[in-house]
C-alpha cells in the first residue's frame, strides 16, 4: 500500500535550520498533492505548508511564511521541507501527507488520505 516516511528532525537551537524529508513509495508523490503538518502536545494538527503533484502552487502558513519552503522533486518521489530561523514555537511532531483533493481545500488535514509517521523538531532557546 501507499507509504510516506519523514525523516531530518532532531534537536536544534533557536535561530537554526533543519530539512526535513518525506519518501513515498509507489506513485503516491508524484500523482497526489503533498502537505507538511505539525502536531505539539496538547494541541490540534497545524497546517503548515502544501504542494499540488505538479509543483504549480504552494502555500505555507502565515506562522512560518518566511522562514520555511515546500518543494517536491517528483522523480524522486520526495518532498521536503527547509526550515530556517527556528523558533521554540515550532517544536512538534512533523508529518507528511498525500492527497488527491482540489488546491483549494489543501490547508485541512481531513483532506489528506494517506500520513507519514511523523519525525520530531525540538528547538531550543
Amino acid at each position: 500500500q501507499v507509504q510516506l516516511v519523514e525523516s531530518g528532525g532532531g534537536l536544534v537551537q533557536a535561530g537554526g535550520s533543519l530539512r526535513l524529508s518525506c519518501a513515498g513509495s509507489g506513485r503516491t508523490v508524484s500523482r497526489y498533492a503533498m502537505g507538511w503538518f505539525r502536531q505539539a502536545p496538547g494541541k490540534e494538527r497545524e497546517f503548515v505548508a502544501t504542494v499540488t503533484w505538479s509543483g504549480s502552487y504552494t502555500y505555507i502558513a502565515d506562522s512560518v511564511k518566511g522562514r520555511f519552503t515546500i518543494s517536491r522533486d517528483n522523480t524522486k518521489n520526495t518532498v521536503s521541507l527547509q526550515m530556517n530561523n527556528l523558533k521554540p514555537e515550532d517544536t512538534a511532531v512533523y508529518y507528511c501527507a498525500a492527497t488527491g483533493a482540489a488546491p483549494s481545500v489543501l490547508q485541512n488535514p481531513a483532506v489528506y488520505d494517506y500520513w507519514g509517521q511523523g519525525t520530531e523538531v525540538t528547538v531550543s532557546s
